[in-house]
């Protein structure tokens, strides 16, 4: 059974709703939610899959608008919570983890050797060494590559294995040389420029390094950050030199006429790669490439996730769906439906599809631990600060000293010490 809601009215109807729940004859898990159509009708399916098997058990999705979510989910967790609540992995649910409304689920990882299954996405689902939540869905970001632009810059295009940073950058000059940005993106709205600098940020010292520097742990001015930003240093001369004056989707104009030969971005961004004229045959993908040597590799894949509730009034059978949610089986078809990548290692993908292939074996292999985007691993003032920063720094490097030493203010202002 879904229930639809938006807006203002959505609490208010949710709790109405709340108060039937459990005039039903059969067991009744409530859950809330904010899809869109695709991955609702997905959920759907998912649902009628798990009552067939479990017949005694009913369902209830509330399904509301994103912005009617995101301004109700902490009045409903407190005032009448359903079972079940999506959110996000990593630091996006910390607050409401510490705030007692998600609740442990650790029986249900290691019930389900979820662990195992579930290997990329721990780090991510634990706070204080606890599992918080069920990760279903994500999407790999990484490096596209032009062959096209590598064929007219005499470079030889990358394995299997990707390349070195060396060698990436060695590639940089010579694309230089042939008038071709190395790298492009547009960052007039910021946050695609977080994309590498969190990447250079996990290379550089590694997945709880990065974890904690967007939580507000690590000063700016320390060894470790400057490391990072001594990398974005060495890729800045050769990006895009207008960046900060267009869009992602510019940007992607730039890498599909072959004028840029790599672009730093998420999977969704592949649709647009071939409204623009790609193809399978000249569209390439890579991972970002090792910088430290020896870091586990870690990758930046933002993960929805799905959460038990402190309040919830059947935790029980809550539990049996987020294991089913958790399954190789419910993910595959998931995700199938949706066009994204299931978290669940014994999953499949469209072998058709081979950025999807590439992107859930990059993704499943990953040991380090799965990042969420710089924009949902920091609070919202954080992480826009940060942009600020960033976008600053590959548009002004030589402002490294001034842009450490305010974002260093605001972490001092923003976690008080």
């Amino acid at each position: 059974m879904v229930h639809k809601k938006a807006g203002a009215l959505a609490l208010a109807a949710a709790l109405m709703l709340s108060t039937s729940a459990f005039a039903q004859d059969k067991r009744v898990v409530t859950w809330n939610a904010d899809y869109d159509p695709i991955p609702l009708a997905a959920t759907e399916a998912l649902i009628a899959d798990f009552e067939a098997a479990n017949p005694e058990i009913d369902v209830q999705l509330t399904n509301f608008d994103h912005e009617g979510y995101k301004n109700a989910i902490r009045n409903f967790l407190t005032a009448d919570p359903p079972d079940l609540a999506n959110w996000y992995a990593a630091n996006r649910m910390r607050p409401f983890v510490e705030a007692g409304l998600f609740a442990d689920i650790s029986d249900v990882w290691a019930n389900n050797g979820l662990t195992e299954s579930l290997a990329s996405s721990v780090l991510s689902s634990t706070i204080d060494g606890k599992q918080y939540a069920i990760p279903y869905t994500y999407y790999q970001w990484g490096i596209y590559y032009n062959r096209d632009a590598y064929a007219a810059a005499g470079v030889t295009p990358p394995g299997p294995e990707g390349v070195s940073w060396a060698d990436f950058l060695a590639n940089c000059e010579k694309f230089k040389a042939a008038g071709i940005d190395c790298v492009t993106t547009g960052s007039v709205a910021k946050w695609p420029v977080a994309g590498i600098f969190d990447y250079l940020s996990l290379r550089t010292n590694g997945y709880q390094f990065h974890a904690d520097l967007a939580g507000g742990k690590i000063s700016w001015t320390s060894p470790e950050a400057r490391a990072v930003f001594a990398e974005f240093g060495k890729l800045q001369p050769f990006v895009t030199e207008n960046h900060a004056a267009i869009d992602w989707q510019d940007a992607a104009a730039i890498f599909t006429q072959g004028k840029a030969a790599h672009y730093v971005m998420g999977n969704f961004a592949v649709g647009v790669f071939k409204e623009g004229g790609m193809t399978n045959d000249n569209l390439g993908f890579m991972v970002f490439p090792e910088i430290t040597p020896g870091i586990a590799r870690a990758e930046e894949a933002p993960t929805d996730t799905v959460h038990l509730t402190s309040g919830a009034q059947n935790p029980d059978d809550a539990k049996l769906l987020l294991a089913y949610i958790a399954s190789a089986e419910a993910q595959t078809k998931w995700n199938a439906a949706v066009g994204q990548l299931p978290t669940n290692s014994g999953s499949t993908v469209d072998a058709a599809d081979p950025f999807l292939s590439a992107g859930f074996a990059s993704l499943s292999s990953a040991t380090g631990g799965i990042a969420q985007f710089w924009d949902r691993d920091a609070d919202a003032e954080y992480a826009s600060l940060g942009m600020d920063g960033f976008q600053q720094f590959l548009v002004q490097p030589e402002e490294l000293e001034a842009i450490l030493e305010r974002l260093e203010q605001a972490r001092l202002r923003l976690f008080p010490q």
